[in-house]
């Protein structure tokens, strides 16, 4: 997939001898899963629920989450269109604007999270190193201006380290899961003292959750696979493989010691600096791609503002939401993203389906409305049922993440349809008034 044509297509539909076969895109996605926020996740996951219900809600998790990267990938596939352009034409162009907006923050909350790892790895490293305790909060400071400063002069180099950080994360979440059984022993069993208590329901729309903006932002991706088949087949081969193997990787150790800390395990393990460099460099790359798609996004919606704006704003705001510690409030935060982001998929999903599945997608651009009030409508009434639904402690499917989805999709279904009903049964009116006229 060539950066040029990645620019050059950003707001037009992609011309189809630029494709390439789906399990290219299969092995981008699947790298996804590897990173420490999705350790976390497992490992918190694996001690509120025991090895074998996480692994049972990582493999429904990735089901889930497979079926719903099927529909946004087949949906840009037929269209050839990005994330940003399949929203725009389902919410109008300052609809979007406003989805934009949401999406670019919960951006900036993931580059909170990953600098958070960012600034304990520095702090373990200095320790280990020079037996120097440095402060948490000036780490993060640190590693946020530093991230900035190379998202806007060098994002392409990290773009290529992320090739190599990635897969060496992998091997030594590997390692640190093979020694920590050989050291303590396998244990299966939750914890009794678990630092987040979680049901079944509630870990599983937390892994979905984690996952979710993923499968959201799919189309960036999955618009360069050649056909539907290939889309289907690129994520079967991905999420559902990712998310199980992850969390064999992540409960193991964490039943084993009791401990969620990758950090902790590395540096307890003996693993030493070069480990820890991994960590960093794969969060600083992670948070390199959180600004530099936000930043897409918001230039889009406000093309006045330089892009290099929005990453030093989000850099600062990622920071922020650091040092107010988002890292301890994670599973909630990935519940939130659970509510929020699977609407807007929904919605542009079933436009993809039914308003625009017989129509040529250039032409959907050039015809685009400045607001879509069904879909804004449905977007915020779904997110605000709910959240509402939530805190009561209301579910249908005792999944909130899928409560979610499935009530924005219900009701846009039938708000679109209502017109054509209402349009109908008027006619309808009309035709007997005038037959009893004639009477």
């Amino acid at each position: 997939m060539p950066a040029p044509a990645t620019s050059q297509y950003a707001n037009a539909p992609l011309p189809a001898h630029l494709s390439v076969p789906g399990w290219r895109v299969a092995l981008i996605v699947a790298s996804f899963s590897i990173s420490a926020p999705a350790f976390l996740n497992g490992a918190q996951t694996g001690l509120a629920l025991g090895f074998f219900h996480a692994v049972l809600a990582a493999l429904l998790a990735g089901a889930i989450l497979c079926i719903g990267g099927c529909l946004t990938s087949v949906v840009s596939v037929r269209a050839r269109l990005t994330t940003y352009l399949l929203v725009q034409r389902s919410f109008g162009r300052y609809g979007a604007a406003l989805v934009n907006l949401v999406i670019a923050a919960v951006h900036y909350g993931w580059f909170g999270v990953n600098v958070s790892f960012f600034g304990s790895a520095m702090a373990a490293a200095a320790e280990q190193l020079y037996g120097v305790q440095l402060p948490f909060s000036g780490m993060v400071i640190a590693g946020s201006v530093l991230m900035t400063v190379s998202t806007i002069f060098g994002f392409r180099t990290l773009e290529r380290l992320a090739l190599v950080a990635v897969p060496l994360l992998g091997a030594i979440l590997v390692a640190v899961c093979v020694v920590a059984v050989h050291r303590h022993g396998i244990v299966l069993r939750p914890s009794a003292q678990a630092p987040v208590p979680m049901g079944f329901g509630i870990a599983l729309s937390a892994l979905i959750g984690g996952n979710m903006l993923t499968v959201a932002a799919m189309p960036d991706l999955s618009r360069y696979i050649r056909s539907p088949r290939g889309a289907v087949l690129a994520m079967a081969l991905s999420f559902p493989i990712a998310a199980p193997l992850l969390m064999v990787a992540a409960a193991l150790p964490a039943l084993a010691t009791h401990e969620t800390d990758i950090m902790r395990l590395i540096v307890g393990f003996g693993f030493g600096v070069p480990a820890l460099a991994m960590l960093v460099l794969s969060s600083w790359t992670i948070n390199a791609s959180n600004l530099y798609s936000a930043s897409l996004s918001l230039s889009a919606t406000f093309p006045s503002v330089r892009p290099w704006v929005f990453i030093v704003v989000g850099g600062a705001i990622g920071a922020v939401f650091a040092l107010m510690g988002i890292i301890h409030a994670f599973i909630p935060f990935l519940l939130f993203l659970g509510l929020i982001v699977p609407p807007i998929a929904a919605i542009y999903v079933i436009d993809g389906f039914t308003v625009f599945r017989h129509a040529d997608a250039a032409d959907t651009l050039r015809a685009m409305p400045n607001v879509r009030w069904t879909a804004i409508g449905t977007w915020l009434g779904s997110v605000a049922i709910a959240l509402a639904a939530s805190a009561r402690g209301l579910t249908l499917t005792t999944v909130p993440t899928l409560d979610a989805t499935l009530l924005a999709a219900v009701l846009y279904v039938v708000l679109l349809r209502l017109p054509g009903r209402i349009a109908s049964g008027y006619r309808r009116r009309r035709r007997r008034r005038r037959s009893l006229k004639r009477a």
